[in-house]
């Protein structure tokens, strides 16, 4: 018998949605299909319309008003678990696309490990340069903020989650009081997560590329709202630890690599001996950097051809980063889906 409820909130998701429904829908062992939207604008009520004629499992709900202290996302999540009827719900994004046979693979890891919540994160697309660029990167530091091997490990406290999948047993989900219970958490995935682990519940987390991918933004605009509203909040806004990553991505990707092109331009000019001597450890340091970054985006579902655009990713890392902090310690609100948020009254994720 189908046993998963997933759960996709929806707002101005036209040219997303029919992709992701149908590859839901394609699944094995999914129950009903409940997309919530969340007061769209846009095309997105007319498709789905049109796909309830073609879907019998496919239910929609339309939330046109946002309770105060809620999320948006988290409203429209909440509002889908408390209709769902199955054993497992999977809340999945609007911009995600399941590849065939994925849930029925993942939903018995789940059930062979005994996980409370099954969180994978997806393959990302990146079509244009500067996805290229800043996606791999912030997806590289990441691993080293919330790696998976700890987040999966039930004896360590870190927890984390991506909440373009998260699938959790429904009696974990009440346990844990629900979206209602994270109602005011811009970084819901995370919060989920920390309360599951808390619980005694058991986290399995890891990169999700063969059975899911997404593309996260497809306007820059869009991508720098997205992280502005997350990367502080991934640092569990601490400052010393996000002005430290900033210091470590502007030396380590910036200016080594400066450093090496002067030098090594200058020695077509100037045969000094400084120039002579510092070329040799400058090439070795940009090397060895090199090779980790390329080893760590092979571990998060990124080809090693993508290195040749840190320098670049680094960049905006950090001024999204900085962004991020601004808006969070002295900007006053983040911005996202057309809603705005008072940054003092969003809660760390740390507690």
């Amino acid at each position: 018998m189908a046993e998963v409820s997933v759960v996709i909130p929806a707002r101005n998701e036209e040219a997303n949605i029919e992709r992701v429904v149908r590859s839901v829908a394609a699944q094995e062992d999914v129950r009903e299909i409940i997309v919530v939207d969340d007061g769209s604008e846009d095309g997105t009520p007319r498709i789905l319309e049109r796909l309830k004629r073609e879907i019998p499992a496919l239910r929609v709900i339309r939330n046109d008003s946002l309770p105060e202290g809620w999320v948006g996302k988290n409203y429209a999540l909440a509002t889908g678990a408390r209709v769902a009827q199955g054993d497992w719900l999977l809340f999945t994004d609007a911009d995600t696309f399941h590849k065939p046979g994925s849930l029925k693979e993942l939903l018995a890891r789940a059930k062979s490990e005994d996980a409370s919540l099954l969180s994978v994160s997806p393959g990302q697309q990146t079509p244009t340069a500067w996805e290229k660029a800043v996606l791999p990167y912030i997806f590289v530091c990441l691993s080293r903020l919330y790696r998976f091997e700890e987040v999966s490990d039930p004896a360590s406290p870190r927890a984390a989650a991506n909440g373009q999948f998260l699938l959790i047993r429904r009696e974990v989900l009440e346990d844990v009081g629900g979206f209602d219970a994270i109602r005011g958490e811009l970084l819901e995935d995370v919060a989920l997560a920390r309360r599951v682990k808390r619980a005694g519940g058991r986290l399995i987390f890891f990169s999700g590329g063969p059975w899911i991918e997404t593309h996260m933004y497809a306007r820059f605009a869009d991508m720098w709202d997205g992280w502005t509203k997350n990367l502080y909040l991934l640092y569990e806004k601490h400052l010393g630890r996000a002005l430290m990553g900033v210091i470590e991505t502007v030396v380590l990707d910036v200016v080594l690599l400066a450093a090496f092109l002067l030098v090594f331009a200058s020695a077509f000019h100037l045969t000094s001996r400084w120039v002579e001597k510092a070329i040799p450890p400058l090439l070795v340091l940009q090397l060895a950097r090199t090779a980790w970054y390329g080893r760590r985006l092979g571990q998060v579902g990124f080809r090693p051809v993508f290195t040749l655009y840190a320098p670049l990713g680094g960049a905006l890392y950090v001024l999204l980063l900085l962004n991020s902090i601004r808006a969070y310690q002295w900007g006053g609100r983040v911005s996202w889906k057309g809603r705005t948020y008072p940054a003092e009254g969003t809660r760390s994720t740390a507690r």
